[in-house]
């Protein structure tokens, strides 16, 4: 399973050289955002909860050989202190809290479900509420449990009935205090991240991935063992359409039980800007996002999360422009790009968008302080322009567990201390904080 955003800011930067100029923006009509507006911090439990031996990736990490770099172990040990969590997302002047529920905790085996970790959630859900904050809580961050992957995990003809089971049963417990609710995280590049990847890297990357896969497989003694975000995928077609046959079920379950629950689904949206003649951009954004956007139609609102632009030719992906100010990755760091995504969202699937996810890979904290007044400046134009938005969510509340890249990559509001999981806000956390609490920029 790999960290999206650092694995393909990391791609962009190894491509070929290119310049676009940069369009000009209106000024924005009004520095106040709407009334109610959204403004949070996200996590996923996987990245923050801790020793979640149930889940696929406990089982990747663990494979040999392991693509991944680090084991999560304790993570930040965010089961036992998610309430230190949300005190500190109040701290900061926010009032939403986006955060993921662990299937492999909820459904640990197939076709049980555990009452003591649906409470935990609730328990969750409650505290949110308590302090203020509206929680929009994702049933599905990635994670799969370990018997799901086992059984071919999303290439299962199953598997779409098996999570709209899930989402059910963890909506009759949770549902009641739920704000927002998100079916999947990032769906949309499951199976086809090889069609942004430079030839031999993603060669390379795709054999890594696929001999991991197969030592998971060989040490659960099963034919097939697909992880919920995986880069290698054999039969990316198919497990496209359980996605989103998953999706729609996923949603039509969870709206059973509480029908006024607003639902979507959060898709992970690079800013494609075309460059010279017979850009691929089109055909790249056809082929990453419609069909996503088009099935969102059917819900409340699309999740939109955005780290970077790329710019593509008739051959492929650019390089971020000369003298551009980059992440850690090596990625450009464009404010703009939040709210370009956001206007494209909302053309295609015509419903509300809420930004799930927007940050930057920095261990430059600056570059985070930099970054969001101006993307956010950026997205209050798309808003003035007509755009819905319902809220804003920053990646990540603390510096977590980045996947296959380990503990190094920093995207947090607040630093995380490994041994005694102290959180401590960063400079950039008061600036989002006096923004939110201003509701204005």
């Amino acid at each position: 399973m790999l960290n999206r955003r650092t694995f393909l800011g990391a791609v962009a930067a190894t491509a070929g050289a290119a310049t676009l100029p940069g369009a000009a923006r209106a000024a924005a009509r009004s520095p106040a955002f709407p009334a109610k507006f959204l403004w949070g911090a996200a996590t996923a439990a996987y990245q923050v909860e801790g020793n979640n031996v149930g889940s696929d990736v406990w089982a990747m990490e663990h494979a040999r050989p392991t693509v991944y770099m680090e084991p999560s172990g304790d993570a930040a040990n965010s089961f036992a202190l998610w309430p230190v969590d949300l005190d500190l997302v109040k701290s900061l002047g926010l009032n939403s809290y986006r955060f993921s529920l662990e299937w492999g905790r909820i459904e640990p085996a197939k076709g049980e479900f555990s009452v003591a970790m649906l409470d935990h959630y609730k328990a969750m859900i409650a505290g949110c509420r308590a302090r203020g904050l509206v929680p929009v809580v994702t049933f599905n961050h990635f994670t799969t449990p370990v018997w799901f992957a086992a059984q071919g995990g999303w290439s299962n003809p199953e598997a779409p009935a098996l999570f709209a089971r899930y989402c059910e049963r963890a909506a009759r417990h949770l549902a009641a205090g739920i704000g927002y609710a998100t079916t999947l995280n990032e769906p949309n590049l499951t199976g086809v991240l090889d069609l942004v990847l430079p030839g031999d890297i993603g060669k390379r990357l795709l054999g890594d991935d696929r001999a991991m896969q197969e030592a998971a497989a060989r040490a659960h003694g099963v034919a097939r063992f697909l992880p919920g975000n995986p880069l290698y995928v054999a039969d990316p077609q198919v497990v496209q359409q359980h996605l989103l046959a998953g999706h729609k079920a996923g949603r039509d379950a969870i709206k059973s039980v509480r029908a006024d629950l607003p639902v979507g689904v959060s898709l992970a949206i690079i800013d494609d800007q075309p460059a010279g003649a017979h850009s691929l951009r089109d055909a790249m954004r056809d082929k990453l996002y419609r069909a996503w956007l088009e099935a969102a139609r059917g819900d409340d609102f699309v999740g939109v999360q955005n780290y970077e632009r790329t710019i593509w030719d008739d051959k492929g992906r650019l390089p971020p422009p000369p003298g551009a100010e980059t992440n850690d990755a090596g990625a450009e760091i464009y404010p703009a790009s939040l709210a370009d995504v956001v206007r494209y969202a909302h053309e295609v699937s015509r419903v509300p968008v809420m930004v799930t996810e927007h940050g930057v890979n920095a261990a430059d904290d600056r570059k985070r302080a930099r970054l969001i007044p101006a993307a956010l400046a950026e997205l209050k134009r798309a808003i003035d322009d007509g755009v819905p938005v319902l809220g804003y969510m920053h990646w990540s509340l603390i510096d977590n567990y980045e996947w296959v890249f380990g503990y190094g990559p920093k995207f947090g509001l607040c630093t995380l201390d490994r041994n005694t999981f102290k959180r401590t806000p960063k400079p950039s956390a008061a600036v989002l904080g006096a923004i939110a609490t201003r509701n204005s920029l």
